[in-house]
């Protein structure tokens, strides 16, 4: 991809390119999002959501995690999770007409298309056979004029034409015929941008923090695109929690905030300041009334240092992270999505590939080995907690013990010389974890699978304290459970610290429920420290540190 360029195309409902009037194109709007309210389980998640997007401008759609944007997104696309939960109040107004797509076809049908934050490309298909997906070409052949339609082959000549075009538009020369499995990230970003402008009726199309996993470099040719598709007449919405590159990119922004939108602003008058300000801005609900909070100044006693910390997972790199835990706190460790957060939990526990230099108690803990790193009494709640937290068709009470009994060989008997597991302590220890930690089930026979998702964190937390720890790491902890839910997880990790002295490490997308519960808060940015603030600190400092324009001090 050296020097990006799009070549004159339009797309084929547009017959004359707009003028450019100011910042928008056109008098009429294309995309009209109007009072667009959704609810799941009773939690209202968008509240009369109003947004309007004219031709051939971009359109700045930010917030937290959490804001309500990727529901919005849903809405517009028709995912069947909008429709399988009740559907949605309001209208989905495009040129004019009511469209409230229902299906992702519909909102194909309609012109909207999307490129998704996580790739939506099937790796074993080349790259041809993306761009085409569900609008293959077909040809007729013998079979096909006797036995009819069904029996026509692909056009895998047009078809390969058809994406050479659209790669072309995007400068890029890879061969179309490529497998998409082993791509670079930027290549695989392009070739999903590809199989969008190959569409005959696109007129807008939505893009979901799509620099997020892009290098610099790369980057900036992107947005050379945008702007180049934004001019031949496409609405753009453009959803990214890099601030710096909505106000280069972008004409008008919106700002959501707990569903609402709580602002709409002609992107030149506006800044990163301003925007953070709003993104974040809230009413706290602190529950740090069990203790004081600890000062700067109080003696410091640390019982982890990550010194110069680098952890290759995907998405989420930490690239040089320093930092220091106080032993008996909570710290809270927050960012926006793809900053790296989520990687140093990962890193510490040995998950990814790490470098670098762990001190527990001041001596240097074995990189890349879990096992090593849960004796020394480190536990960890991944933030994947159907994926790889839980044995999903198994019992309660094997999936708190299964750590334990690995780990340190607790509920361990000998009969002749053989280890058996004890399933009376099993039984018995689960029992008392699900008494303590008010795990909601039918008993410890019950398959996790069966659980409400609070509960099934609960469960995930049981098998950490198993393993009898006085540091826990829980990232994401009320990820994908309902409100009432997460007070009383959050209220649990409070317990464990006030209680019996645990040193809680707490990683979330949730700012707000970061600052219910924690002592301190460390954002990462572009995989490092980008400060640690208290709680009760600024909105206005979180949001900067949030979008990496805070003017950084030296941190202890």
């Amino acid at each position: 991809m050296n020097g990006i360029e799009v070549a004159n195309w339009q797309p084929q409902y547009l017959r004359h390119p707009p003028s450019k009037e100011g910042n928008t194109l056109g008098t009429d709007y294309l995309l009209q999002i109007k009072n667009v309210s959704k609810e799941y389980s009773g939690n209202r998640v968008l509240k009369n959501v109003n947004i309007n997007i004219k031709a051939g401008e971009i359109h700045g759609l930010v917030g937290e995690n959490g804001a309500g944007k990727s529901t919005l997104m849903n809405i517009l696309f028709g995912m069947e999770v909008i429709h399988s939960t009740g559907g949605f109040e309001g209208d989905i107004i495009i040129d004019g007409n009511v469209a409230n797509p229902k299906t992702p076809k519909e909102s194909m049908e309609l012109g909207i298309g999307m490129v998704h934050q996580e790739f939506m490309l099937i790796p074993g298909f080349s790259i041809a056979e993306n761009i085409k997906l569900n609008r293959e070409i077909t040809k007729d052949n013998l079979f096909s004029r006797i036995l009819g339609p069904k029996m026509k082959t692909l056009n895998f000549k047009k078809m390969g034409e058809d994406s050479r075009q659209a790669l072309d538009k995007l400068g890029m020369s890879i061969d179309e015929w490529l497998p998409v499995a082993g791509l670079p990230i930027g290549y695989m970003q392009f070739v999903e941008i590809a199989r969008e402008i190959d569409k005959e009726n696109l007129k807008i199309l939505v893009f979901d923090e799509p620099t997020a996993v892009l290098a610099e470099a790369e980057a900036d040719k992107f947005l050379k695109v945008v702007r180049k598709l934004a001019d031949l007449g496409i609405a753009i919405l453009f959803i990214s929690h890099r601030l710096d590159e909505i106000i280069e990119i972008t004409d008008n922004i919106t700002v959501l905030r707990d569903g609402e939108v709580v602002s709409s602003l002609i992107t030149k008058d506006a800044d990163v300041h301003k925007i953070a300000e709003l993104m974040v801005g809230r009413k706290i609900e602190n529950t740090n009334t069990a203790k004081d909070m600890k000062q700067e100044d109080e003696e410091k006693d640390y019982i982890l240092e990550l010194k110069n910390l680098y952890v290759d997972m995907p998405g989420e790199m930490v690239k040089g992270l320093n930092l220091k835990v106080r032993r008996g706190e909570i710290l809270g460790i927050g960012g926006l999505g793809g900053q790296g957060k989520i990687g140093v939990a990962n890193g510490i526990m040995g998950l990814y590939p790490t470098r670098g230099e762990i001190l527990r108690d001041g001596t240097p803990l074995p990189l890349n080995q879990p096992k090593k790193v849960l004796d020394s009494g480190v536990a960890f709640v991944t933030e994947d907690r159907r994926g790889v937290g839980l044995l999903l068709d198994d019992s309660i009470e094997h999936n708190i013990a299964i750590s334990a009994l690995q780990i340190k060989e607790k509920f361990i008997k000998n009969i002749a010389s053989f280890k058996i597991m004890n399933n009376k302590e099993v039984k018995e220890h689960a029992l008392n974890m699900i008494k303590e930690l008010d795990i909601r089930c039918t008993g410890p026979k019950q398959l996790t699978r069966r659980l409400s998702g609070g509960n099934q964190q609960k469960v995930c937390i049981a098998r950490a304290l198993t393993l009898d720890p006085d540091i826990i790491l829980v990232s994401e902890p009320t990820r994908g459970i309902d409100v009432g839910a997460k007070k009383i997880v959050l209220d649990l990790l409070v317990k464990l610290n006030r209680e019996l002295g645990m040193t809680v490490i707490i990683t979330s997308s949730e700012l707000a429920e970061l600052r219910s519960v924690s002592d301190r808060i460390a954002i990462i940015f572009e995989g490092k420290l980008e400060g640690v603030l208290s709680p009760n600190d600024s909105d206005v400092n979180y949001g900067l540190m949030m979008a990496g324009e805070y003017v950084k001090e030296e941190v202890s």
